[in-house]
């Protein structure tokens, strides 16, 4: 008996510890609002790593993903900080919304495509205040600028076509942006909105009927999500289309001009790991990525019977072949 206990013991000895170390690993909420993605979840991993955290080593992760549908996010977030983590990332804006009205002692990083001012996520960049910071990719304020080259890119077409999703906070901002855009350039546009799959389907039925020559889908994480789905009904209806991120060319997009989607995540990593070694909030200035990418499928220009000026190509930072 004596030996029995003594063995109990010996084992209560040793994973004791094993068990204190797992409870004292800090935990990160990890919040998005549309599916899971491994380009997206790799890069933020990235970041960690570069501030000495590795899931599963030193600190663990509570994902959460809203698959498209923001109505969900407020009850995500909520969940997350009732589990105490130590941050809470959010990675589009209506995730950050729902994360800041979630709490105001957790500390939030956000990698989002809106401006963090206007959304009121953050008092000043170089001051965010609260307990919220994080980088803004510029994603919905290149409305205008993927307009521009979508008219170099397809000159011919006169009438185009919006796809902006109606639950993104920027939707307003983006239809405004790209209806005086379009008249600025002397085009006819119509704003269509999808926040669905079943939507998405109608949308290109849309376009069709109104005979638009080109298509250009706004910055929005649940056209992102959707991107496989959104890309191959434009090769359906022949639709020339550009798209905020390179993953719409890769998949067979035309072309798409934005920030690079993977920085900014690792970016976010990088704050995320900093917090978790004792860096404030109110000290970490809100960033701005500053890299921008212009992609060209020139395979997929062939498909549609299109001829890019070689002098666009140029400008392009990647062309796939």
């Amino acid at each position: 008996m004596k030996r029995r206990v003594f063995i109990t013991l010996l084992g209560g000895a040793v994973t004791w510890p094993l068990a204190a170390r797992a409870q004292q690993m800090p935990v990160i909420g990890f919040l998005l609002g549309h599916s899971r993605d491994t380009a997206t979840i790799a890069a933020f991993h990235q970041g960690l790593n570069e501030t000495g955290y590795v899931e599963g080593q030193n600190v663990a992760i509570e994902y959460r993903f809203a698959d498209g549908q923001n109505d969900r996010l407020p009850a995500l977030a909520a969940d997350l900080v009732n589990r105490q983590v130590a941050v809470l990332f959010a990675g589009t804006n209506a995730a950050a919304l729902a994360a800041k009205a979630a709490t105001t002692t957790i500390p939030v990083v956000f990698a989002i495509g809106g401006d963090p001012v206007k959304l009121g996520l953050v008092a000043r960049l170089n001051r965010p205040g609260g307990n919220i910071t994080g980088v803004t990719m510029f994603a919905t304020q290149m409305e205008t600028k993927r307009l521009g080259l979508l008219h170099e890119l397809i000159p011919g077409a006169t009438v185009v076509a919006a796809l902006i999703n109606p639950s993104q906070p920027d939707a307003r901002a983006q239809a405004d942006e790209v209806t005086e855009a379009a008249r600025v350039l002397g085009l006819k546009l119509h704003v269509i909105y999808a926040g669905s799959e079943r939507d998405l389907e109608a949308a290109f039925a849309t376009c069709l009927q109104l005979r638009a020559g080109a298509l250009q889908v706004a910055a929005d994480p649940f056209f992102n999500s959707r991107r496989e789905q959104i890309v191959a009904l434009a090769a359906r209806y022949m639709l020339p289309a550009i798209y905020e991120w390179r993953y719409f060319v890769a998949l067979g997009g035309l072309a798409s001009y934005g920030t690079s989607l993977a920085d900014g995540f690792r970016q976010g990593g990088i704050y995320t790991g900093r917090i978790l070694k004792g860096a404030k909030t109110t000290d970490l200035p809100t960033v701005q990525t500053t890299k921008f990418e212009f992609l060209i499928n020139l395979k997929t220009a062939k498909a549609l019977g299109i001829e890019i000026a070689p002098m666009l190509s140029a400008r392009a930072d990647e062309v796939i072949e």
